[in-house]
């Protein structure tokens, strides 16, 4: 079914849906109107944001989703009928489904609904609520405008233990619902349910094609933990597969052929707001194979941008692997250089990876200076390039234990590279950079290559 859902959205331009009975304005990456699901002619409250395939009205009718839930409001009908419409428009040939899976489905859809509600309801607390002005004034130093905030759904959970709870229920939804959206937790006296977000900015996380998986929250007492919260496993939530911000970014990446993958979501955000809107984020875990092969579905350039301190000297030297801390400590996330070549050659993809100025995050560099952030993208190495300038940086290399260090570790990874002339030229870059003879090793005990010169 999501795969059918998926191809319809594909091809419906949700502007062009919404074009055909509202009269729509651009502004800025969006698009506005007078809502015409109440009547309003004074102020035009309803939005559509391409880029996440999403509506939403502000006025009234306090309600959003994506072209599925236009239509079933649109037309006052239910999903199936609204799949029913849709496919046609799209061209898209529907298959006899089973009552049980038609079920699934629409229990789906409903939590789908479920999430879009939290959206609205965290929406609300942030930009029209008292409690809303310390996580605004912070976003607002952050970098971040309004019109962006919007863009991708920014919100707050407010404090108190019952808040979005209280109001998903008001909406027809159940503790059961509640709990399998990943929105609540369950008591520890195993009496009820209470809200899994408390006193964070709440970040929507949406699949490719833009409909609601779950949320990211951070904290705004710096006495709280953890310091990110993601929601929990749920059939429509797996961190290890979805990529913060792809449904805004898909078009870019395929426009510039390159995806470039940073650490945060407010690194996202920032970059997107500054024209870089070909960055996503794993959000906080280490890239699995399943989110480079859905990248791979748009481009085949991937530039994984660290910051200085995860690929600093210590962090290297410590096998390579680059712990960062994950958003809801449950899991590290690691920068494996052995494990993104196997990837990248398993995926016939090209890897690279840059790295931030040091006690930088990407945000920062972007607002500072969106060209220095263009210019740190283009400079972007091969990951065994990467590694051997890390390694080599700022250490003695006429000191010979330097010397086999930093051959005992690089090594490796060119034996890893698939390709033969490849793998020789980076010998001979490593070669050069100890101003050694790469055929050397041939006149020490016949052990062949660079390796010999460092026994």
């Amino acid at each position: 079914m999501s795969s059918v859902v998926d191809e319809i959205k594909s091809r419906i331009d949700i502007v062009d849906l919404v074009s055909e009975s509202v009269k729509l304005r651009k502004a800025g990456k969006s698009y506005s109107g007078f809502c015409p699901f109440h009547t309003n002619s004074r102020t035009p409250a309803f939005a559509v944001f391409p880029d996440s395939g999403t509506w939403r009205c502000f006025g009234q009718c306090n309600e959003g989703g994506d072209i599925f839930k236009y239509v079933m409001k649109k037309e006052g009908c239910d999903f199936a009928q609204a799949l029913q419409i849709l496919a046609q428009r799209a061209g898209v040939e529907l298959e006899a489904r089973t009552p049980q899976k038609e079920a699934e489905d629409q229990y789906e859809v409903r939590l789908h609904g479920l999430l879009e509600e939290a959206v609205t309801y965290y929406r609300h607390q942030l930009l029209q609520t008292p409690a809303g002005q310390p996580a605004l004034e912070y976003l607002k130093k952050r970098g971040l405008t309004l019109e962006t905030m919007e863009l991708f759904g920014l919100g707050l959970a407010p404090p108190g233990w019952e808040n979005v709870c209280k109001y998903l229920a008001s909406k027809g939804f159940s503790a059961k619902e509640l709990l399998e959206a990943g929105m609540a937790s369950e008591r520890q006296s195993g009496d009820g349910v209470h809200d899994r977000f408390r006193n964070r900015i709440t970040f929507p996380i949406r699949d490719a094609n833009g409909q609601m998986a779950g949320f990211g929250g951070r904290i705004l007492d710096p006495n709280d933990t953890p310091k990110f919260l993601n929601s929990p496993q749920t059939v429509l939530f797996d961190k290890g597969r979805l990529l913060y911000g792809l449904d805004a970014a898909r078009k870019a990446i395929r426009a510039k052929d390159q995806v470039v993958i940073v650490e945060g979501y407010l690194d996202v955000i920032v970059l997107h707001q500054c024209g870089f809107n070909n960055t996503v984020s794993p959000m906080g875990t280490a890239l699995t194979e399943d989110q480079l092969r859905h990248l791979k579905k748009f481009t085949r350039r991937l530039v994984l941008a660290l910051d200085a301190d995860a690929a600093g000297q210590k962090a290297t030297l410590r096998g390579l692997e680059i712990a960062r801390e994950a958003m809801d400590h449950s899991e590290e996330a690691v920068f494996d250089s052995r494990g993104l070549l196997r990837y990248e050659a398993r995926l016939q993809a090209d890897v690279r990876v840059t790295t931030i100025p040091d006690g930088m995050d990407p945000d920062e560099v972007a607002l500072r200076d969106p060209q220095e952030w263009l210019h740190i993208v283009e400079a972007a190495k091969p990951i065994v390039l990467h590694v051997m300038e890390t390694l080599v940086s700022g250490r003695n290399l006429e000191d010979p234990k330097v010397k086999r260090e930093v051959a005992a570790q690089v090594l490796p990874l060119i034996e890893d590279v698939p390709d033969g002339v490849e793998r020789e030229a980076l010998r001979q870059r490593l070669a050069q950079r100890f101003t050694l003879d790469a055929s050397r090793g041939e006149r020490n005990g016949g052990r062949p290559g660079i390796s010999a010169a460092f026994a």
